[in-house]
């Protein structure tokens, strides 16, 4: 009988509100003459997403648990170092991403003219394949509202 590896599957789903007065980032990715996303860090929703999916494949809580919103240095920054931090967690204990994957949600921005430069970075970023799709909700809810941004994260790790 051949032994499988330990395969494991997570998501994680974020939401931000808009904020006029901060830079947009989203997908690890700056997003010039957009509104910004609130948020103790800089509210990318992708990357705390992918954090909560991850750290839950691999029973490891959730980004919560990992960075506070009330911790002095975290505040204003980049969720990339969210994404690395949850790495190095799955890394010792054993884990690997194999892929993951995101939809964005929201009316803003408009995702497919930097998807696959998107899909680079947070592919860098993470070691392993990530895939990125977008969608908007027939102006209902608050993304249709354009009140915000949701991102839905599915991550599949191996020991």
């Amino acid at each position: 009988m051949t032994h499988l590896p330990d395969i494991r599957v997570g998501s994680g789903f974020d939401v931000h509100a808009y904020d006029d007065d901060a830079p947009l980032y989203l997908a690890g990715l700056l997003w010039p003459g957009e509104p910004g996303l609130s948020g103790h860090s800089d509210g990318d929703a992708v990357c705390h997403a992918i954090v909560d999916a991850l750290l839950g494949a691999a029973g490891l809580g959730d980004i919560g648990g990992l960075v506070g919103v009330d911790e002095p240095d975290t505040e204003g920054a980049a969720s990339t170092g969210f994404v690395r931090l949850a790495l190095a967690k799955l890394a010792a204990e054993g884990f690997r991403p194999v892929n993951v994957s995101v939809q964005v949600i929201g009316n803003r921005p408009k995702f497919s003219p930097r998807r696959d430069e998107a899909q680079r970075v947070m592919s860098e970023l993470v070691g392993a394949p990530v895939s990125l799709s977008a969608t908007t909700t027939d102006r209902l809810g608050f993304t249709g509202r354009g009140e915000g941004v949701a991102a839905i994260a599915t991550a599949l790790i191996a020991r």
